[in-house]
């Protein structure tokens, strides 16, 4: 019988069109040969192309969750993706701040399909409560602005960013330069123990119907570091991983509209 097999939990929403969220986490550790644990934030009913309803779990159902995995498995690394509210962000935070777990926090604001996914309440707890907590946090460009109340828009802006993320909350950060406009090469700069390191890949041509690449991209990092590889190894493996992923999508096409998925 194996033993010792890596484990990582996450901490994430249930995406019923299994493309985000806890689904993609989950098919990420699997890929990883990561044992995969899941407590449930909130459940989403969303495709590619709509957010319909968030509905929160309860915080005390939320934290029993988290104590029950924790008290049981020898978790590795934590990933942490869509807390829906203030008070989720709390309790997940006060959690983390008792455990010297690795994590991996993907600050998770707005679906790909342009919808709120957490109330403003819980973005500013994010920020005030939950990022400092954190081994890894991995905002996009639109996220990193929110969290730094400037506006993030540019390639040189990247590197000074993430910097001044990873220094404000003592954290090292992953800023994704996704939304970088333009058909050039795109840029995601990790700021981690005083270094910036920079990590450039082609420009994908995501079309509107396709969504959990954020939540791929921090599982993938978190299963590489649950399989003992360094930050900057997680994040260059995490990377390639996704971008096998996205040239790998498929696709369906269903009353006139055509629903993408990364190609697991």
């Amino acid at each position: 019988m194996t033993t010792d097999h890596p484990i990582a939990l996450t901490i994430a929403g249930s995406d019923c069109s299994s493309g985000a969220g806890i689904q993609a986490d989950l098919k990420t550790f699997l890929q990883h040969k990561v044992h995969g644990l899941s407590a449930v934030t909130s459940v989403v009913a969303e495709t590619p192309l709509e957010v319909r309803q968030v509905s929160p779990i309860p915080v005390p159902l939320l934290q029993d969750q988290i104590h029950i995995l924790l008290e049981t498995y020898p978790v590795d690394v934590i990933k942490i993706g869509l807390l829906p509210t203030r008070a989720s962000v709390i309790a997940v935070a006060e959690i983390l701040n008792q455990n010297s777990i690795p994590s991996v926090i993907d600050p998770v604001m707005v679906a790909s399909a342009g919808s709120s996914l957490s109330d403003d309440d819980a973005a500013q707890a994010l920020c005030y409560r939950l990022i400092k907590e954190a081994t890894l946090v991995t905002p996009n460009m639109p996220e990193a602005s929110v969290i730094l109340n400037r506006t993030v828009t540019t390639e040189d802006d990247l590197e000074t960013a993430a910097r001044d993320i990873a220094e404000k909350y003592q954290t090292s950060c992953l800023l994704k330069g996704g939304h970088l406009p333009g058909n050039s090469d795109r840029l995601d700069v990790l700021w981690h123990e005083d270094r910036a390191y920079h990590y450039r890949h082609p420009a994908a041509d995501l079309p509107d119907s396709i969504h959990g690449t954020g939540c791929t991209l921090s599982s993938a990092i978190s299963a590489n570091m649950a399989l003992q590889s360094s930050v900057e190894q997680s994040v260059e493996s995490g990377i390639k991983y996704v971008q096998k992923l996205i040239s790998g999508a498929y696709k369906w096409n269903e009353s006139g509209q055509e629903i993408h998925c990364l190609g697991w």
